[in-house]
């Protein structure tokens, strides 16, 4: 008799592992049950929707139903778990009672924070998660004069963006100094923030949140703040991701600091036969070993397959991570690996900073855009922990993947100095914007070397 796996969620840690068991076990029942009308789309890409990058919703979707049903996996649809008994190995369904499982795997994704103030409940507050709801909020985009995104996160950063490009007078507020202050140095988002007032879009940080107000018919009309009152038709709310793990919890199994589920390094967690990933679960950074949760859709993905083969009784383990990211913000597109000055400075951690900026091809090749590339480094070893970027777009992406895994296999600023790089004037620079940040960074160490063995001969005479 065949292994039956029960998957809780749809998305992209949840087809991953449906995936990853089929291919250990590919006589496995597998059953995926999701509360949306849809599975594995990219609700990353509803922002490039909203703001017209990309023509269609359809486009978002990775496969059709049928897909699923070829695969012999058995997606249902608009079906919500209501609890899960470990001990037991069963999962309550609605609609269908109790359902036994020999595996189980939690993908059950995240939420946004509760924004925790009055007017909650108000119409035209929209939370761009759910594809056939983003269908709807476009035709609602298309008549707004007025909107307000509420706190510049990733999904944020991207809506602000969207709605100017749609020709709405948008503005964000944030408690933060700068945009994207979680993740990104204010040296990168400067002029990613000059951009958008270039664009008509009004910035509004050191700026909490104090309540939506609404109209005689429930709708929301303004939103006001610590700094006054911004009159709206449509607010997007882009508060924190939070894991979505009431089941969980209900049932016993243990959370870590983040509210992600504990997890080794097989995307098991502490009960027996349950397997976690994607949003619902914290993973330690490949550095400093703080647990991280709400990471991206390709390590949602990449540990759904973890979680998925090893479920199936293959064997595969999912690394700590050194988090490559990017995203266009405003006319640029930002990005980096492990962290940057703010967080290093946080967190306590010493570095020494490369910096340069340079130009992602031939500065005589049309279409040559701007590259700054920051490094950060462990002092005296020089090993790299950190870098950030911004540029026109060539080759953002590109760098942080490459210095992700310069991070992960300890490469050092001597390294990146001497390393070769491709040059051709249509897609490559004589000097490479990372080689002269590693460079510029060994000069800054010695710099530093000499002033302190400098002090050091002062104060013993």
């Amino acid at each position: 008799m065949p292994r039956k796996t029960v998957i809780i969620g749809g998305g992209a840690a949840g087809l991953g592992s449906a995936g990853g068991v089929k291919a250990a076990d590919p006589g496995a029942d597998v059953v995926v049950y999701t509360e949306n009308e849809d599975v594995a789309y990219s609700p990353c890409g509803i922002p490039y929707v909203h703001g017209g990058e990309i023509p269609d919703f359809e486009r978002l979707f990775l496969a059709g139903k049928q897909a699923y049903v070829d695969a012999g996996i058995d997606v249902h649809y608009e079906t919500k778990v209501t609890a899960i008994d470990t001990a037991a190995h069963t999962v309550t369904v609605a609609g269908e009672g109790v359902v036994g499982y020999d595996q189980l795997i939690i993908a059950t994704g995240w939420d946004y924070a509760d924004p925790g103030v009055p007017g909650g409940d108000l119409g035209g507050l929209y939370f761009v998660k759910n594809i056939r709801r983003a269908m709807e909020w476009d035709r609602v985009i298309s008549e707004t004069k007025r909107a307000v995104v509420v706190e510049a996160g990733p999904l944020g950063i991207e809506m602000v963006t969207a709605l100017a490009h749609r020709g709405v007078e948008t503005h964000l507020i944030d408690p933060n100094p700068y945009a994207l202050a979680m993740m990104a140095d204010p040296d990168i988002m400067a002029p990613v923030e000059e951009s958008w007032r270039e664009m008509g879009v009004h910035l509004h940080f050191n700026t909490t949140l104090e309540a939506f107000l609404g109209d005689d018919n429930g709708q929301v009309r303004a939103v006001r703040t610590s700094g006054g009152e911004l009159p709206a038709d449509l607010v997007v709310i882009s508060t924190h991701k939070t894991p979505n793990n009431a089941l969980a919890e209900a049932a016993g199994i243990k959370v870590g600091s983040t509210g992600g589920l504990v997890v080794d390094e097989r995307m098991k967690t502490s009960a027996p036969d349950v397997w976690a990933a994607g949003d619902a679960v914290e993973i330690p950074h490949g550095l400093t070993r703080t647990p991280l949760q709400g990471l991206t859709g390709s390590h949602a993905y990449a540990q759904g397959k973890t979680a998925g083969v090893n479920a199936g009784g293959g064997e595969r383990a999912y690394s700590a991570v050194y988090v490559p990211w990017g995203t266009p913000a405003g006319k640029w597109v930002i990005g980096g690996a492990s962290f940057g000055e703010v967080t290093a400075t946080a967190l306590g951690i010493p570095y020494v900073l490369g910096v340069a900026e340079g130009i992602s091809r031939a500065r005589y090749y049309p279409g040559v855009q701007k590259v700054k590339v920051k490094l950060l480094a462990e002092p005296g070893s020089l090993r790299l922990i950190g870098a950030q970027m911004i540029g026109g777009g060539e080759g953002i992406k590109e760098r942080a993947d490459f210095l992700a895994q310069a991070i992960r296999f300890g490469m050092t600023l001597h390294d990146l100095s001497t390393m070769e790089n491709v040059y051709s004037p249509a897609i490559g620079a004589l000097n490479e914007p990372m080689v002269v940040a590693a460079t510029n960074g060994v000069a800054e160490a010695k710099k530093q070397a000499g002033a302190a063995k400098h002090d050091a001969a002062k104060r013993k005479g």
